[in-house]
């Protein structure tokens, strides 16, 4: 099929790429031309495993390619794509800037029928509104299909997501479009969710806010286990034996972050308040994944009570292993928490290396620990994981090994003469 993909963002570049590996001739619309270049060239400016590869070689076919001509693009293609962003602004409600720029945009651009499929996550009642705008624009009816199509893709393992999903998700007023879909999706075996336009809206926001409400639930009853001297771990994996809960997504730890679940919980709270629905749950959940950095800092205090003016090396920055996302990072405010303290702040990350103020940052991990009071673990990467800890205890001056994530064998750790304070786990 001839498939056209508006923004070359995260969602786009996934969408773009996978589609042109399995046969769809796909042009990806990107405004800036700088990027359409280094795109074009097989250079993508995010990290995510196996993308680069895979871009590189159908642009290399000619399956894909990237262009800033709009028009053109849309009049070569049957299917369009909308993936732009739409952030968050400063009252937690979805700015559809972008999106309402792209539907003024291509309304005087169909003249052939099209299916407009909107990728972007959107309030419910944007596909709706959006039918209505083609409408208003002087577009036929009988030229367009909105269809809602949200992405479940997570970040790093992006790829994987898009052709092994639990489920398509498909909002859309005329049913004939789902043969598209059908057409479009050939290569991926996954069960079909039909619903209206505002229905898929839906299923993709609560999805997103019932993994925070799982993250803050588990955060939460960490707490009460330290107390208690309870293994937070055991807990995890004896309520995660119940197929009603399910293991997923119960990993005690700094919380959750990144560029989805604080962005969704907050507009879904914003969609509900402005239609007198009041959200405890969803309140709730960010009120625990916002108290959870104090809590660590109350944690560290007791255990090391006097680091100030200590050197202390954080491994880890990104909101989550195999990303350069930063957005929201539980990582960055415990880094923010120890510069306030007055600490010697080192940091190391294997993607990203942010400029901080007061934070001194290395491009090698061991490094990093050198003459190190305290070492915190505040991303789980695989390199922390497998780190040699003999090199960390001999670098290192004092002994202590905080993991912020329970990713770590404490028994690992202590073997080597360290000392292992982890999220609950006694």
């Amino acid at each position: 099929m001839n498939v056209c993909v508006i923004g070359a963002g995260y969602v786009g570049l996934t969408t773009s790429t996978v589609l042109a590996n399995f046969g769809h001739k796909v042009i990806c619309v990107e405004q800036l031309e700088e990027k359409v270049n280094m795109l074009s060239q097989g250079e993508v400016p995010i990290y995510e495993p196996g993308l680069e590869d895979m871009l590189k070689e159908n642009v290399r076919k000619g399956t894909l390619e990237f262009t800033t001509n709009l028009s053109e693009a849309v009049k070569r293609s049957s299917v369009i794509f909308i993936a732009v962003g739409t952030p968050q602004d400063k009252d937690g409600k979805t700015d559809l800037r972008f999106f309402h720029e792209v539907s003024n945009d291509l309304s005087p651009l169909i003249d052939t029928h099209k299916v407009i499929i909107t990728k972007s996550t959107v309030p419910i009642g944007t596909n709706e509104e959006l039918n209505q705008t083609f409408l208003k624009n002087g577009v036929s009816e009988s030229l367009f299909d909105v269809v809602s199509n949200p992405e479940f893709l997570r970040e790093g393992t992006a790829i994987h997501d898009m052709l092994y999903p639990d489920k398509i998700v498909v909002g859309l007023k005329n049913h004939q479009a789902v043969k598209v879909l059908q057409k479009l999706y050939h290569f991926i075996d996954a069960p079909y969710v039909i619903t209206n336009l505002s229905g898929a809206e839906m299923i993709k926001y609560a999805s997103n806010a019932f993994l925070a409400v799982k993250i803050s639930f588990i955060n939460e009853l960490a707490q009460l286990a330290d107390v208690c001297g309870v293994d937070i771990t055991e807990v995890a994996l004896g309520i995660g034996m119940d197929p009603r809960i399910g293991h997923h997504f119960l990993q005690a730890g700094l919380g959750y972050g990144g560029s989805c679940l604080p962005k969704d919980l907050s507009s879904l709270e914003h969609q509900s308040i402005t239609r007198n629905v009041t959200p405890h749950m969803l309140q709730a959940a960010q009120s625990v994944n916002d108290s959870i950095i104090a809590y660590y800092m109350k944690k560290i205090k007791k255990e090391f009570p006097d680091f100030q003016k200590k050197n202390i090396t954080i491994w880890g920055a990104t909101f989550k292993p195999n990303t350069d996302d930063m957005r929201h990072s539980q990582a960055l405010k415990l880094v923010d928490q120890f510069v306030n303290e007055g600490c010697h702040v080192h940091l190391y990350d294997p993607v990203v290396s942010p400029k901080l103020n007061h934070v001194t940052n290395y491009k090698d991990m061991y490094e990093s620990i050198r003459e190190a009071d305290m070492v915190i673990i505040a991303t789980e990467w695989k390199q922390f994981i497998e780190a040699d800890w003999k090199v960390v205890r001999e670098r290192m001056r004092g002994n202590t090994i905080v993991d912020c994530r329970n990713a770590l064998q404490p028994y690992k750790i202590r073997s080597h003469g360290l000392r292992y304070v982890g999220v609950a786990r006694p």
